[in-house]
């Protein structure tokens, strides 16, 4: 019985049993011929085996120069190891299932495909992944031989040899034909590390920070608590409010607070005034910085530096709570109330 592309064989001398039919891709009997050729099975009766397949090949027309050989025909019944072994190799194209009985109904399940396990002795990249570069001065064969593409002698040819895109073959370049324009003050910045009030209020509560009872904070004691590093401040400390809003728990602030800072913003401020606390900015040159926070650098210690011209404005204000304002050196030495009495003293004066 033949179909389009399937075969039903009948053992010879088995004509009453059941009948094997098996489905088999399409194959050329050139190649078919070519693998039966190259396969050198024996003869085994179903008798010596418990289990045993059936092999069925398409048939085609045959030049009659390549006959399909009757021995690998007739060996109806092979062991499954065997076929394992050999017809997985040479075959791929055949569809072999174990012989159906005709007492049972269903198909046993087929022969699962092998499974290949990846280890470090068969993984490899994929095909054209690598690309080997070329070896250079490795004689005319190679392309790059003698002087490796870099021709002879002169200075592109040389080890590290290159030349500056900028270079106009000594001409005046480009950016030195034309003028200067502008000017820039950034050498004369100085960057002040910021402290934020809150960040101040909770060293103080985890008790990182204790307040002296003899002087004002100053950085040294910031430095000692964690607040920064000494290797950070280059030219002092700036107090900042931040981005802090007050909270169920109360205003950033708490606590009376004394502090000595290099600058202070407006609304830090009233913050610390607010809790009862005082502000004070004080000058610190690169000297006096050095000899406040590493003190055992000095055997005596430098007098601190007045402000220069231009930073004496900033310092004699009493907005900025400078050091040198006539308010905060009042208020450091008659106390708090006293600056208040006085203030409301001269409002009263000038209202009159």
């Amino acid at each position: 019985n033949v179909h389009h592309h399937c075969t039903t064989f009948k053992s010879p001398t088995q004509q009453t049993a059941a009948t094997r039919q098996y489905l088999v891709l399409p194959y050329t009997m050139a190649s078919v011929h070519k693998m039966l050729c190259r396969l050198s099975l024996k003869t085994v009766s179903s008798s010596a085996l418990s289990r045993t397949v059936t092999v069925g090949v398409v048939r085609r027309r045959l030049p009659p120069c390549l006959p399909v050989p009757s021995r690998a025909l007739a060996s109806a019944t092979i062991s499954e190891q065997v076929l394992q072994n050999s017809f997985r190799t040479f075959l791929p194209a055949l569809l072999v299932r174990r012989e159906m009985s005709s007492a049972s109904g269903a198909l046993p399940p087929p022969i699962p495909a092998p499974v290949t396990f990846y280890t470090l002795s068969n993984i490899s990249d994929n095909p054209g992944a690598i690309k080997k570069k070329r070896r250079l001065g490795r004689g005319p064969g190679s392309s790059k031989g003698k002087t490796s593409g870099r021709g002879h002698k002169g200075q592109k040819s040389r080890s590290g040899g290159s030349i500056s895109p900028r270079f106009e073959g000594g001409q005046t370049p480009f950016y030195k034909r034309l003028p200067k324009r502008g000017f820039s003050n950034k050498k004369h910045a100085t960057p002040m590390v910021p402290i934020a009030v809150d960040r101040l209020q909770d060293y103080i509560d985890m008790g990182r920070l204790i307040p002296p009872t003899d002087r004002p904070i100053n950085m040294q004691d910031m430095v000692k608590a964690g607040l920064t590093k000494a290797s950070n401040i280059k030219f002092g400390c700036k107090l900042l409010l931040g981005k802090c809003e007050i909270s169920a728990s109360g205003p950033p602030v708490r606590s009376p607070i004394r502090i000595e800072i290099s600058r202070a913003s407006r609304t830090a401020i009233e913050a610390i005034e607010a809790a009862g606390g005082s502000v004070t900015t004080v000058h610190y040159n690169r000297l006096a910085l050095r000899a406040l926070l590493k003190p055992d650098k000095f055997a005596v210690l430098p007098r601190r530096a007045k402000p220069p011209p231009k930073l004496m404005t900033y310092y004699t204000s009493y907005d900025k709570r400078g050091f040198l304002a006539p308010e905060v050196q009042l208020r450091d030495n008659l106390g708090i109330n006293a600056v208040e009495k006085i203030s409301k003293a001269g409002d009263k004066q000038g209202v009159d």
